[in-house]
């Protein structure tokens, strides 16, 4: 199991975190080029290995437990970085605290529903929150050093990763407010879901699109 290429494409971002945090405490403009190549890469293997894995049929109780595990980590630790290494200014900060406890919400979500045998489907909204919020981190790690070094130091590098932070931040707010509200009539739901079906929003385990 651990051996199916899309177990080893999500257990690659985690073993890319050591490896991008590093490079970001180089403070080095060489150095955050490929921190941001690093993060870039471990990125495209979110789609890469879901996209695998529903076309060979390689899906596993594994990879639906390491996988969203795997994003949040190498999210959090980018933004743990670029918070404790300046990298963002201090409105910045509020949109990375906004990206953090929604994360922190739906894995609390996730536990709770697990036990009632329902999982949270991830919407088309969420896909796009987390497309902004990807390009958002992966330009704040190059920066303005990078740009300069690399000979485009005339674009606002960090001020266009930061705003599309903000971007993301708002769509975090959407998406964690829909998956809270469907959590909340779960719990409030006295009968079992198991026996009476899962509510809109919520699918059985093993049935997210």
């Amino acid at each position: 199991m651990l051996s199916d290429l899309p177990n080893v494409l999500t257990l690659s971002r985690i073993a890319a975190i050591p490896v991008l945090v590093l490079l970001a405490a180089l403070h080095e403009p060489a150095a955050d080029w490929a921190a941001c190549a690093v993060f870039s890469a471990a990125a495209f293997t979110d789609w890469l290995d879901g996209h695998y894995a529903r076309a060979r049929g390689q899906q596993s109780d594994f990879g639906r437990m390491m996988d969203p595990i795997a994003d949040k980590l190498l999210v959090a630790a980018t933004l743990m970085m670029l918070v404790g290494e300046h990298r963002l200014s201090h409105a910045g900060l509020f949109p990375a605290l906004v990206i953090l406890l929604r994360e922190i919400l739906v894995s609390g979500l996730r536990e709770f529903l697990a036990g009632r045998r329902l999982s949270l489907p991830v919407s088309r909204l969420a896909k796009w929150k987390t497309g902004v919020q990807m390009v958002a981190l992966g330009t704040l790690l190059a920066g303005d050093a990078a740009a300069r070094y690399a000979g485009i130091g005339f674009l606002p590098v960090s001020a266009i990763g930061e705003m599309l932070l903000w971007v993301a931040a708002m769509l975090t707010l959407l998406t964690g407010w829909d998956y809270l509200t469907a959590g909340v009539r779960q719990a409030t739901n006295k009968a079992p879901a198991a026996r009476q079906g899962a509510p809109a929003g919520l699918v059985p385990p093993g049935l997210d699109p």
